[in-house]
Parts: structure tokens; C-alpha cells; sequence
């Protein structure tokens, strides 16, 4: 079987679009406005990402506020915000670069969705006349930061919020694969900040990251094992405005914990790393081969062999050569090739080292492509 591949999820949204979004924001536009606009970008995105190659293709998320506020908000100037939620939440990051981006605070029960990812995916499928698609959705983790770190919601607990948590974000992967998905995955890249105990940003040091694999466990407990199979969860140090939040944290402190998580694939960020054969070896060390007895699917590890940040294209043959390192360490059967994280997880982003998100629409496509006929190479070079 050759080696697999698969884009994590979103790609830059074009100029147009994040003009309509700020334009939606202030009131100058309508709300059918910001729709059709959004329609012409995803159906771009989809279309552009088909010519790569990719087995499996995404709308880009172009028609989510982020990957992290897409069920809670229309946009990320506040429009659509649920009347239970607040916008003086914590941040969810504090990025290298000194940007931040900030959570809603959730006031009173229940936490209800306002946007579910199968949605969107439904608007986006036709565009892909018949050629798979995946989708990705948000973690339960990452919204366990909409609760209030101390103390409680007068009224709802903690308890019946988790409840809540993951009930939603259950529905949310269902109705993604009953609409046609063929692989769903939750994005994680909370995981890795929650060791990087920022003083400036109190959940970081609050030892949350096995209440997260726990949360993330309880939601991927309502599926069967086959199900899981096509369950992924990604990873990475983040992805905004070309900057990370948590490149400094150590994959040896994440990866054990990692893969605890019952899912079937991870889409993990290596590319960017500076020692790259030490992640390959933990990855290799900690991955999870089927064990039926436990319920135990085989663990796949897509590793990111492109770095979405840098405007620079990787060529086939450095992620072939990339890909052949790591099978040095992982087995080859567990072994798959994707990005270093979403080209562009928030849809306002202008893409500093890009020049601008139209410039760096261009190279996702350059970098998805090349990756794809990486895979095929180093598939060839490892004879599978």
C-alpha cells in the first residue's frame, strides 16, 4: 500500500474574503454578502486542491470564523456570538510574534453549537463532484477553555457542561460522516501548549493536558473501533500569521500522552522541527499497534514533511527524503505524509512571510502537490 497522505484542513482565505468578513464586521455588507463570497472561495479551494493530487480534499474551511470558534462564531470581530457566551474569555494563545488570540467566556448553560463542521462540509461537498473529502473539526479540549478556569457557571456545573462538551462534539463528527466525510480529525494543538506554562497565560500551567486526553477519550469512546479508524487527531506548535504558540515545548513531554488518545491517525508537525530523527524515534517508540482485545486500533503517524509558515516549497525529493528518514523509525505501515498544520487556521490572516494570503494560496497548492508526489517517491524508494 502506498504511503497515505492528507491535508490537515484549512487553507489562507483569499483577499476578498477576509475583506467581506471585516466588511460583515462593521455592517457595510450583508450577511448574504459574506455567504456568497465565502461559496466562491471554497468552491476555488476545492476545486484547486483536487488538481494536487490529494486523495482527500477540503473546502479549506473558508467558511469558518477559525478551526477553534467555527461552532461558536460567525466571524472573528464577535458576529454570531450565542447570548450564554461573553467575549472576555481567556486566550487561547499568545503567539512568538506577540499577537494573541482569545476565547469567549461561557456565562450560563447549556452549551449548544451554533455551527456544526457537517454544515459547511454539506454546502462545500457538491464542489468536489465525487472526489473524497475529509473534514476537520475542533477538539472538546479546546473548548473546555469557554468554562471559567476556577470555580463554577451558577447553575451549570462542570460536570454537566463536560457532558454537554462532549455530546456536541460527538454530533459534530457523526453528522460530518453521515454527510460524506470519509475520514474526520480533531484539531489539537492545545495539547501542546498546555505544557508550556506561560505566565502570561494562566490554562498553560494549570496541568491540563491529561484532563484533555481524557475529555478527548470520552468523545471518541461513542465510536467503534472501525469507526476510529478514520478518526485522526493533529498536532502542531501552531499556525497563525506565520508564528507558533508552543515550538519551544518538547515532543518527548507531548508524545507519550499523545498517543493515549483512542484515535486512529495523527497528523503530527515534524518538518519544522530541528531534530527531526529524535521526534521520528519517539513517534516510533509510542505509536500503538492494534490490539483487539482492548479495543486498540493501529495507530497511523502522518508526519509533516511541509512547513505552512515559510513561503519557501519543499520538493518532492526532500520529502521524500524526509519520509524515507522516518520509516528508519516508524513502520512503514504506520507511516503517512502530511503538513506541519493548517495553511491558514483563522480566516483573517495576512500572512506576513507571504506577502499576503493570495500569494500564499498559490504556494498551499505548490507545497500540497509536491507532497503528494513526496509520498509517491519515497513509497517507490521503501517498496510499498
Amino acid at each position: 500500500m502506498p504511503i497515505p497522505t492528507e491535508v490537515v484542513g484549512s487553507l489562507p482565505r483569499p483577499q476578498y474574503l477576509q475583506k467581506a468578513y471585516a466588511d460583515y464586521d462593521a455592517g457595510t455588507i450583508t450577511r448574504d454578502d459574506l455567504l456568497a463570497a465565502q461559496d466562491k472561495a471554497a468552491e476555488a479551494s476545492v476545486t484547486n486542491m483536487i488538481r494536487t493530487g490529494e486523495a482527500l480534499v477540503t473546502d479549506g474551511e473558508q467558511r469558518a470564523s477559525s478551526f477553534a470558534t467555527y461552532s461558536i462564531l460567525d466571524s472573528l470581530g464577535g458576529s454570531g456570538l450565542a447570548s450564554n457566551l461573553v467575549a472576555d474569555g481567556q486566550y487561547f494563545a499568545i503567539f512568538d510574534d506577540g499577537h494573541h488570540r482569545q476565547l469567549p467566556r461561557l456565562t450560563k448553560g447549556p452549551l449548544k453549537y451554533q455551527t456544526y463542521a457537517y454544515e459547511n462540509f454539506k454546502k462545500s461537498m457538491p464542489y468536489a463532484e465525487g472526489h473524497g473529502m475529509k473534514q476537520a473539526v475542533i477538539a472538546p479540549s479546546m473548548l473546555y477553555l469557554l468554562y471559567p478556569l476556577e470555580g463554577e457557571v451558577e447553575g451549570y456545573t462542570r460536570e454537566e457542561f463536560v457532558e454537554d462538551l462532549v455530546n456536541e462534539c460527538e454530533k459534530d463528527i457523526r453528522g460530518c460522516f453521515e454527510a460524506g466525510a470519509k475520514r474526520v480529525s480533531i484539531d489539537f494543538t492545545e495539547g501542546r501548549l498546555s505544557l508550556k506554562r506561560d505566565s502570561r497565560n494562566k490554562w498553560t500551567g494549570s496541568e491540563l493536558l491529561q484532563t484533555f486526553v481524557d475529555l478527548n477519550n470520552k468523545v471518541l469512546s461513542k465510536f467503534s473501533p472501525f469507526e476510529r479508524t478514520n478518526i485522526g487527531i493533529h498536532t502542531c506548535p501552531g499556525g497563525d500569521c506565520d508564528s507558533v504558540h508552543s515550538h519551544d515545548v518538547p515532543y518527548s513531554a507531548l508524545l507519550p500522552s499523545l498517543f493515549a488518545i483512542n484515535a486512529g491517525y495523527f497528523l503530527i508537525q515534524c518538518s519544522s522541527e530541528t531534530d527531526k530523527p529524535s521526534v521520528y524515534q519517539s513517534i516510533g517508540q509510542h505509536i500503538r499497534k492494534e490490539d483487539r482485545s482492548n479495543g486498540v486500533v493501529k495507530q497511523v503517524a502522518f508526519i509533516g514533511v511541509t512547513n505552512p509558515l515559510s513561503p519557501d516549497v519543499e520538493t518532492a525529493d526532500e520529502i521524500c527524503e524526509q519520509l524515507v528518514e522516518a520509516a528508519k523509525y516508524i513502520p512503514k505501515d504506520q507511516l503517512g505524509a502530511t503538513d506541519d498544520c493548517g495553511f491558514s487556521p483563522f480566516s483573517i490572516d495576512v500572512k506576513p512571510k507571504h506577502q499576503g494570503p493570495d500569494f500564499a494560496r498559490e504556494v498551499a497548492f505548490r507545497k500540497i502537490a509536491n507532497r503528494v508526489e513526496g509520498a509517491r517517491l519515497a513509497g517507490e524508494s521503501l517498496g510499498v
